[in-house]
């Protein structure tokens, strides 16, 4: 596994800190694109960071944490080539990685407990792409979405 991006708002900053122990503790390397702290802030800010360095492949993958995990995702969502999921539970992380092959993943800090975040950030991790036609398919009619004008 190459370099993983994280990103969070003031309100997932408490469980970044676990999402950071845990890569620590498993020797997985990773970049921290903010915040900081807990001063409030603006979670598309760092959505915009994570994104772009999975985009540019400086990361393989990202990690993003807002109070429920939505408004991150979707403005990480808005960046062509991103897919990223809003994950609750561990069948959620592998479902989107083995159907969907998300390339963040995003999670709520103030809606799931550390033991559960890192049970799905180890799985959005350890799962591949299935590779399947019919998940092939789906992600290029995605990708095809994403060259529509509005």
């Amino acid at each position: 596994m190459k370099v993983i991006a994280l990103g969070c708002d003031h309100a997932g900053f408490d469980l970044m800190q676990e999402v950071i122990s845990y890569l620590q503790d498993n020797n997985i390397e990773f970049k921290n694109f903010g915040t900081y702290d807990k001063q409030s802030c603006d979670y598309p800010v760092f959505a915009g960071r994570v994104a772009r360095s999975v985009l540019s492949g400086e990361c393989e993958r990202g990690v993003l944490i807002c109070g429920t995990g939505i408004g991150i995702t979707i403005a990480a969502n808005r960046y062509k080539g991103i897919r990223a999921a809003n994950c609750a539970n561990v069948f959620m992380a592998k479902a989107c990685r083995e159907h969907n092959d998300a390339n963040i993943l995003g999670m709520g800090g103030r809606v799931i407990g550390t033991g559960t975040a890192i049970e799905i950030l180890k799985a959005f991790l350890e799962t591949e792409f299935s590779q399947g036609e019919r998940h092939i398919r789906r992600i290029n009619e995605m990708d095809d979405m994403e060259n529509i004008e509005k």
